[in-house]
């Protein structure tokens, strides 16, 4: 059955349409479910009784279920277990300016990022695009607040889960749904060219994150697999074009990993090889865990690399570092539970 939270509203006018129905009921069903966060279809006073049995016949309005929160002074992060029994994580990070979710797009993920918890389990499938809107609506109801930004990036590689996670975006971003502004939805890939260039196509103006984490071939090709099938060559090609095609700043990120690519060498080659390009750099203290063996660079370090990067006129910010006392890397505490 057809879950009515991955539906958007030209979906849900269609639906209307074939069953002779008026368009404008697609916008009555989003006020319900988003604006008046109602899945209790006989509240719904505003349509036909017969309507409202149908789209109880038509459509499923279950959602993931959180089983467990972990929490710290600025973050927490969710587990949920979705029909499937399979698990996936979100976290929410409390800024100054507003409050923002990292969602999952999958079950586990195929990259193969060596330093990455997320994908030591591989890919299971990918998550249905009311699998993601739900991570949001959970977290806002139990929250009692506006999630105000979404950052996919969490489990799984958002351009391997294209079509589902395009819709996800179109669905928070509709005024009559979540209403999250376009420039506040922040999509991050490993580095999937052809899918990049079948994003800037749509020309979506949302914020576009690379995953580089490694200023050449030899580095990244060891930590990165895909790096195997889309070098750094072409990655910057289709980052040049991007740029060009959207009139978007792209945000390089870049994990820093102790000895492994947080060398002063590291930092000079990668401003030669982003220089003059509109972007900025967010260096990512490394979260560690006990299944991989990388560490985290010493904050002199990434100091020293921050400032090599200014001093060769690259915009460059270290993250701030959230959620110390939770599991804070990615996929960690879905690793955990399947562990259990």
């Amino acid at each position: 059955m057809t879950n009515i939270y991955g539906m958007s509203r030209v979906d849900l006018e269609n639906y209307f349409l074939a069953s002779n129905e008026k368009k404008f009921k697609a916008i009555q069903v989003f006020e319900w479910l988003y604006e008046k966060k109602s899945q209790n279809i006989d509240e719904w006073s505003n349509i036909k009784k017969d309507l409202r049995e149908k789209l109880k016949t038509d459509f499923s309005f279950d959602m993931p279920k959180i089983i467990r929160v972990e929490k710290d002074t600025l973050a927490r992060k969710y587990l949920f277990e979705l029909a499937d029994t399979n698990f996936i994580e979100a976290v929410v990070m409390f800024h100054d300016y507003g409050t923002s979710l990292c969602v999952s797009s999958q079950v586990g993920c195929n990259m193969g990022c060596s330093f990455c918890e997320s994908g030591r389990l591989k890919k299971v499938r990918n998550l249905e695009t009311f699998e993601m809107v739900s991570q949001i609506l959970q977290i806002e109801k139990d929250l009692n607040m506006r999630i105000s930004s979404v950052v996919i990036m969490g489990i799984g590689e958002p351009l391997d889960n294209y079509d589902n996670v395009i819709r996800f975006i179109k669905i928070i971003n509709d005024p009559k749904a979540l209403a999250i502004g376009i420039r506040h939805i922040t999509l991050s890939t490993s580095g999937l060219v052809p899918k990049i260039y079948d994003l800037m196509d749509l020309d979506l103006q949302i914020n576009l994150a690379i995953s580089l984490h490694a200023p050449n071939d030899e580095i990244r090709s060891k930590i990165m697999k895909v790096n195997k099938v889309y070098n750094i060559s072409q990655l910057l090609t289709a980052i040049k074009d991007y740029i060009a095609r959207t009139n978007r700043r792209v945000t390089i990120e870049y994990v820093m990993l102790k000895v492994v690519n947080d060398s002063k060498e590291c930092a000079k080659e990668l401003a030669n090889l982003l220089h003059g390009l509109n972007i900025y750099v967010n260096l990512i203290p490394y979260n560690e865990t006990n299944h991989l063996e990388y560490q985290k660079s010493s904050p002199e370090s990434i100091s020293e690399f921050c400032k090599v990067l200014k001093d060769n006129k690259i915009n460059v910010t270290v993250r701030k570092e959230f959620g110390g006392k939770i599991s804070a890397a990615c996929g960690q505490l879905r690793s955990k539970e399947v562990k259990e």
